[in-house]
């Protein structure tokens, strides 16, 4: 299963994709993944996982690496189910009373904030709050920021520790210098300036990184398209466009 997990991270499908996939609840794939074994699936989600890498068994997981066609492979697979463009379906899997009524007041605090017409950030700061949610798939150590803020604003016990205790323990003693620092002008301006500035540099850079490969990708599967004659990619010249992105890449080693 760790091998799964890993794969999906090197091919970019996060939860939420994953899960709009398999026509589950983003919960549903989280339990799923703490199995041992894949086999433990409902066999409609298992087959759908090996359609979805092209593979026939559990062994072949192994032999998978995420080369860069075959991330355009995968990537054609689930373009084929809409899943960009599907909504989550409100007859879907049914929560615990406490889930319901957890989503219900996150809602219904959400929709408070962007009904306040008076207040010119309250847009973003919903916007953020959902980057913030699906960014803690890649990122766990968000959930010990949030647990940190919890306390901090007094909703949350002290001494609470539902993630792992001393990861939080670390991060609640971090986050509070820096919010000591932040309040009482703890850093020199110039000090403050040079870390903003590395910061800018590391994310631009991974950015770039990532735009870069993703044009690579695209410009290799057009030059594919072209020297064979087809307009677009689709299920019956997929194999074929396949190959010819992979003898493509071959010429530039």
């Amino acid at each position: 299963m760790d091998k799964l997990k890993t794969l999906l991270h090197e091919l970019g499908i996060s939860k939420v994709d994953f899960a709009k996939y398999l026509g589950v609840s983003r919960q549903m794939v989280y339990n799923y993944l703490e199995m041992e074994s894949i086999n433990e699936w409902p066999k409609d989600k298992k087959l759908k996982v090996f359609e979805l890498l092209g593979i026939n068994d559990l062994d072949d997981i192994k032999e998978l690496k995420a080369t860069s066609n075959y991330i355009l492979e995968v990537e054609e697979r689930l373009n084929k189910t809409n899943l960009k463009k599907q909504k989550i379906d409100n007859n879907g899997p049914k929560l615990g009373k406490r889930e319901d009524d957890l989503l219900n007041n996150l809602i219904l605090l959400a929709r408070e904030k962007l009904a306040d017409k008076k207040s010119k950030d309250a847009f973003h700061e919903v916007e953020y709050l959902y980057h913030y949610l699906q960014a803690t798939e890649t990122s766990p150590e968000l959930k010990y920021i949030l647990g940190f803020f919890s306390k901090l604003t007094g909703f949350t016990e002290l001494e609470k520790f539902v993630f792992d205790k001393e990861k939080q323990i670390v991060m609640e003693s971090i986050m509070y210098s820096a919010i000591l620092m932040y309040n009482n002008g703890g850093l020199s301006k110039s000090k403050v300036m040079q870390s903003r500035d590395r910061f800018v540099k590391e994310i631009e850079q991974k950015n770039e990184e990532r735009l870069s490969r993703t044009q690579e990708l695209n410009t290799v599967k057009i030059q594919a398209l072209k020297e064979l004659g087809y307009t677009e990619l689709n299920e019956k010249n997929a194999n074929e466009v396949f190959a010819k992105i992979a003898e493509i890449q071959s010429r530039k080693v």
